[in-house]
């Protein structure tokens, strides 16, 4: 299973290492986010990485909600819970902390194939939030994370399918806005989901930016420019 490098799983446990985070965050999802560093102080395991894992584990359903309750640390025992009745997962740890709730309806595939082939489509298109999206967003509303402790937190995301063959998913942005609340702000992604470039479904991610400041342009290119400094450092060393 292409997730195996990512988690290790020791008899009805999950655990994460930040080695192992880290090398989802870059390897499969392209992403540079400090957060998903080893060593970070405010380190916290992908999302995408339990969002992949719930997958694996469970199936593709028709319909997925997935909510993000809080963040994993470095080796944290997880628990992936099942309610069929409730059409409810969960993942949590071993004092009952949620760090994921996800709702699903209809007709599940389990097909190792077609899960492995959505969850790579969806966590690259999710690994490009910064800066392909983020910056011109933050730039059109003249806000940015805070430069000295950038955060950005995966909220919550869902999406539907027409199908569950898949063969060769991707996805395309469709839409995407940024409302400012004072500090924070919520940054919403709609997209679509085509196989075999076939629009077979559709889908929204929410992420929410603490700390907002005015915009500024320097600060900003130095933080994209870091990013991708250390992308091509990865790329020749990983």
């Amino acid at each position: 299973m292409f997730l195996d490098p990512y988690h290790t799983r020791t008899s009805s446990r999950v655990r994460i290492s930040a080695q192992q985070a880290s090398d989802f965050a870059k390897r499969v999802a392209g992403d540079f986010n400090p957060i998903h560093d080893e060593g970070a102080r405010r380190f916290c395991v992908p999302g995408d990485l339990l969002f992949a894992l719930v997958l694996s584990r469970f199936g593709l359903s028709r319909h997925m909600e997935f909510r993000f309750r809080n963040m994993v640390g470095d080796g944290t025992s997880l628990c992936l819970e099942e309610e069929p009745e409730a059409g409810q997962l969960r993942v949590c740890d071993d004092e009952g902390k949620q760090y994921l709730d996800v709702r699903r309806e209809g007709e599940t595939n389990r097909n190792t194939f077609a899960i492995e082939a959505f969850t790579r489509c969806y966590v690259a298109f999710s690994g490009k939030n910064f800066p392909h999206v983020l910056k011109p967003l933050f730039e059109a509303q003249g806000v940015m994370f805070n430069p000295r402790r950038p955060l950005v937190i995966y909220d919550s995301m869902g999406f539907s399918l027409d199908r569950l063959d898949l063969t060769e998913p991707s996805l395309e942005l469709v839409e995407s806005r940024l409302d400012v609340i004072g500090k924070r702000g919520d940054v919403r992604l709609e997209f679509r989901i085509k196989d075999g470039g076939k629009a077979v479904g559709s889908g929204s991610k929410k992420l929410v930016v603490s700390g907002l400041c005015a915009y500024d342009a320097a600060a900003m290119e130095e933080i994209v420019n870091e990013f991708y400094r250390l992308r091509s450092a990865y790329e020749v060393t990983g």
